[in-house]
C-alpha cells in the first residue's frame, strides 16, 4: 500500500513509517531506501492530500535520521537470524518507537526549521546514535 501510494493517511503513523523504512532498509540498503522513501512518501502524501511543503509533509532531516538509525539497528542490534518481521516488532518494542527519540539529538528548533524540512541539518544536541534500551 505503501509503495503504490494508497494507505490512507490515518494509517500512516509513526510507527507505519518504521515499519516502512525498515523493509526498505533490509531489502535496499541505506542510501537507496533512502531515495525510494523520499520518492514514496512525498507520493503518498499527495495521494492523501498532504502538500509536500516548507511546513508541512515530507521532512528530509527526519527520514534520513531514521533511515541512519534503522540501518544501524538492524546491522548491530537486531539478531540477524530472526525474521524481519521479528527484528522490527523488537524494534518497535524499544526507544527506537519513541516519538521523541529524534530530540534527543537536535532541538526542537531546530529540527522542525524549514531547512530541516528541506535537506539534511546534522544534529545541534548530540551525535545521531542508537538510544540505548
Amino acid at each position: 500500500m505503501f509503495r503504490a501510494a494508497t494507505l490512507p493517511r490515518a494509517q500512516w503513523t509513526h510507527l507505519a513509517h518504521l515499519r516502512v523504512g525498515a523493509w526498505h532498509v533490509h531489502h535496499f540498503g541505506a542510501t537507496e531506501a533512502l531515495v525510494r522513501l523520499r520518492h514514496g512518501i512525498r507520493a503518498l502524501n499527495v495521494a492523501n492530500g498532504v502538500a509536500n511543503t516548507p511546513t508541512d509533509g515530507y521532512h528530509e532531516t527526519i527520514t534520513a535520521a531514521y533511515v541512519t538509525l534503522i540501518a544501524a539497528w538492524l546491522g548491530q542490534a537486531a539478531d540477524p537470524a530472526a525474521s524481519l518481521g521479528l527484528r522490527v516488532e523488537r524494534m518497535l518494542a524499544g526507544p527506537m518507537a519513541e516519538r521523541t527519540l529524534l530530540l534527543r539529538f537536535w532541538s526542537q528548533e531546530t529540527l522542525m526549521s524549514a531547512a530541516a524540512r528541506a535537506a539534511w541539518v546534522p544534529p545541534d544536541r548530540a551525535p545521531l546514535a542508537l538510544p540505548s534500551p
